[in-house]
């Protein structure tokens, strides 16, 4: 069995699924890395760092697999088994980012569901495509209607793992420094032009100054992709004063679901945080960002449709005061529901499918739906 880890997000997503299979005997799981983005190497060094097994992809495209698992896109065609795709985020939000050229604009495919990225040569690549929600199926009825008869609805294994982690909350807070009158606010950030960073670079930094520590915790979630693109150290570099100030910054691959746990605020981007955050009910304040990416329909639209938006100009205390007196059980609970459509199942179903592919017959026991590791915060650098 393969593990086709794209880049370091679609790992930290394929470590939600492997679990449910690798204790099997019968089965023997290998990792490759295929090289379709320049994001591959958080990929390496990730698989590097839990020992895994790697197999290079010059000889995963030779080999012949009874089931492959991939959460990223990108030269999957190439593989000789079953494929069976996940989503690495919070299910279909946005449009594939235009491209700058000379020819004229074309119409958009929705990330992730687009024909281009499904079918090749007359035929549907994944032979099982997992989606979060019934709408989901539908949208991509919309875009690559071939693609249908491969769908399966799933739910979403990472908003059951943020659910069935609420028991352990105090230890969350805890393991961030979070004293039990101090309200943890996380701020996340995705990746390239628009992102929270890009536009606003000094706003950890700036909450940190008017947030009172003894109030506040402040929790900083940064995409898998910063990491890789400029380097750890670098990150950590650019990060050392707010470290410094008492700012939790956490590491690319875990701590930020935990964090998201742990939380009583959050101030988010367009990323998938802010759409689990906002169906676990963190009240939130959003970064302005443009329409023209966004999926009309999707969570994130309704999203921006609720919270509020970051006015920069502006003392912050008060902004989260207004988002949480404005925020209601009954967004929670919209926001819950367009996640996902089967809340608590998905380790059942993916963990079904795996084997309905590999032809195996399935362990008795219902898999189980384990709470997210506890958060480790990283200090500053020692000089």
């Amino acid at each position: 069995m393969a593990i086709v880890v794209h880049h370091l997000a679609a790992a930290t997503r394929l470590m939600d699924v492997v679990p449910l299979i690798e204790e099997d005997r019968r089965v023997q799981v290998v990792y490759t890395v295929p090289p379709s983005s320049r994001f591959a190497s958080g990929a390496q060094d990730f698989l590097q760092s839990r020992g895994a097994l790697v197999m290079p992809w010059s000889q995963a495209t030779e080999t012949r697999f009874d089931l492959a698992v991939a959460a990223g896109q990108g030269m999957l065609e190439r593989l000789h088994a079953p494929l069976m795709t996940l989503s690495h985020g919070a299910g279909p939000n946005s449009y594939v980012s235009r491209r700058e050229g000379h020819g004229p604009p074309a119409s958009r495919a929705v990330t992730g569901l687009g024909f281009q990225a499904l079918t090749l040569h007359g035929r549907v690549v994944p032979s099982a495509i997992m989606l979060g929600h019934v709408d989901h199926r539908r949208l991509l009825a919309s875009q690559c209607p071939d693609a249908l008869p491969a769908t399966v609805i799933a739910g979403d294994p990472c908003f059951d793992r943020l659910v069935a982690s609420r028991a352990q909350r105090t230890a969350y807070r805890n393991a961030l420094g979070a004293g039990p009158a101090q309200k943890v606010v996380v701020v996340s950030s995705h990746y390239g032009a628009g992102s929270l960073l890009s536009r606003h670079p000094d706003l950890p930094l700036r909450l940190s100054a008017e947030l009172p520590s003894e109030e506040f915790r402040i929790a900083l979630i940064l995409h898998p992709n910063i990491w890789v693109a400029h380097g750890a150290q670098q990150v950590r570099s650019w990060f050392a004063t707010c470290t410094r100030s008492g700012v939790a910054l956490l590491p690319p691959e875990e701590g930020w679901r935990a964090a998201l746990v742990a939380a009583d605020l959050m101030l988010a981007d367009r990323g998938s945080p802010a759409c689990y955050g906002a169906a676990l009910g963190l009240p939130l304040v959003l970064v302005p960002h443009g329409v023209e990416d966004v999926l009309p329909g999707s969570q994130f639209a309704r999203l921006r449709q609720v919270a509020p938006q970051l006015r920069t100009g502006a003392p912050l205390g008060p902004q989260f005061d207004s988002a949480q007196r404005a925020w209601s059980p009954a967004d929670t609970a919209v926001m819950r529901e367009m996640l996902t459509s089967a809340p608590g199942d998905a380790a059942r179903v993916i963990r079904g499918t795996m084997y309905r592919l590999l032809r195996l017959a399935e362990p008795a026991a219902d898999p189980p739906t384990r709470a997210v590791p506890m958060p480790r915060p990283l200090g500053p650098l020692v000089r």
